[in-house]
């Protein structure tokens, strides 16, 4: 290489160097290392991270500045002569020891933290997270109420080709939902892990710890928060085509907050609406729990109604595959529009959105959407998009598939 080609590539070096140590948002760009996290455990892991780095840093340092020596100093150049000798016990015997004892210097205080976080025992708040494809469902098990967590409407659309939005322009872009999973700061949360299609793994860095959701099994996390914010994740499995959209949010309130919190969901499960809306918990429970509540005002179940309530949720249920407009994405997601099962055969369209199409990306929305629910879908996708066949699904119809 000439001394001009070196030069430049020199002082290309040198702008990059000043540039990145100058500009604060170039220092942000390089965020290489693990978050220290809001939990004990992830301290615990991000300081076990460190420590195991600085030991691999001074393992490399005298490692390679022996090699170096050797290299340097015993070239033939000096005059240097090989050794007459094959081999040094002493030498084997120590470099055979010392990496033993390196090896459990660091197995001990991981082991120890690996135990303690498998270690659900005294947790003050037990919920079910059950992975879907693809979103997330959360159940209060000692609190009797639940909900789907989704990707938000918002990012859902930004992110569909032909949308008009600059995703840019969206916060968090891509990292909100719906309905972010609720706890009280400083409490012990007990997370039991399942799926109802395929694995996905539940993974918020900031708790330092990541597990994996299988169909058939319940696998145990737990997590306690130490400070109040709103904490974002992943589900970490390739589990579809559309894994990219399954985040995860976890919003950390004061004891206060989620006591309040708490109560208004408990009064939307003691008075359910009968057309439910994407905004009402999925898991809730139709009927009253107390017999002596006032019954609540029921509205005629009609196709304009139907329809009202189809909207949101097909945009919520459905638009991530089928997209908002019913366009579809051929051939992987079909067309709503003008598709042969939304304006044929009803009880095959019913059976479709209940139980999935076997071997393709079509998932069952029975065991996620109440009766209500998906006859507001169904009827939906049959009268909007231009299909237009004037049926209105009830949700007696739905119930007779179950």
């Amino acid at each position: 290489m000439s001394n001009s080609k070196l030069g430049r590539l020199a002082g290309m070096t040198t702008a990059m160097f000043l540039l990145t140590a100058i500009s604060p948002l170039a220092h942000a760009a390089w965020e290489v290392n693990m978050p220290r996290g809001v939990t004990a455990i992830s301290q615990e892991v991000y300081g076990l991270h460190m420590l195991i780095f600085i030991i691999c840093c001074v393992i490399a340092f005298v490692v390679f500045g022996a090699m170096f020596y050797s290299i340097l100093r015993h070239r033939k150049s000096l005059g240097a002569q090989p050794a007459s000798f094959s081999h040094s016990t002493k030498a084997e015997i120590l470099w055979t020891i010392v990496p033993c004892l390196i090896l459990i210097g660091m197995a001990v205080p991981a082991a120890d933290t690996l135990i303690r976080m498998e270690d659900t025992r005294g947790s003050d708040l037990s919920i079910k997270a059950t992975g879907y494809q693809w979103k997330w469902g959360y159940e209060y098990i000692d609190e009797g109420f639940g909900f789907f967590s989704s990707l938000h409407p918002d990012h859902n659309v930004a992110r569909q080709l032909g949308s008009g939005i600059d995703p840019a322009s969206v916060d968090n872009y891509l990292r909100e939902v719906d309905n972010p999973l609720v706890v009280p700061v400083g409490a012990k949360v007990r997370l039991l892990l399942t799926a109802s299609d395929v694995i996905h793994a539940w993974w918020v860095p900031d708790f330092g710890g990541k597990k994996d959701a299988i169909p058939g099994f319940v696998n145990e996390f737990w997590f306690k928060p130490e400070e109040t914010g709103i904490f974002r994740g992943q589900c970490a499995e390739l589990c579809g085509r559309d894994h990219g959209f399954m985040p995860i949010v976890v919003k950390v309130v004061t004891q206060d907050e989620y006591e309040a919190w708490r109560t208004e969901q408990m009064a939307s499960v003691s008075v359910q609406p009968a057309v439910i809306t994407s905004e009402t918990p999925a898991m809730a429970m139709e009927v009253s729990s107390d017999p002596a509540a006032a019954p609540a005002a029921v509205p005629e179940w009609s196709l304009e109604t139907a329809m009202a309530s189809g909207e949101s949720l097909y945009n919520a249920n459905c638009g991530a595959c089928h997209q908002i407009n019913g366009k579809g994405m051929p051939p992987t997601f079909p067309a709503i529009a003008g598709s042969p099962v939304a304006t044929g055969d009803v009880e095959a369209h019913i059976e479709m959105a209940m139980n999935g199409k076997p071997g393709t990306a079509m998932a069952g929305f029975g065991p996620q959407l109440s009766d209500a629910q998906l006859a507001a879908i169904v009827t939906y996708q049959r009268n909007a998009f231009g299909n237009e066949t004037g049926e209105l699904v009830s949700p007696d119809q739905i119930a007779a598939h179950r």
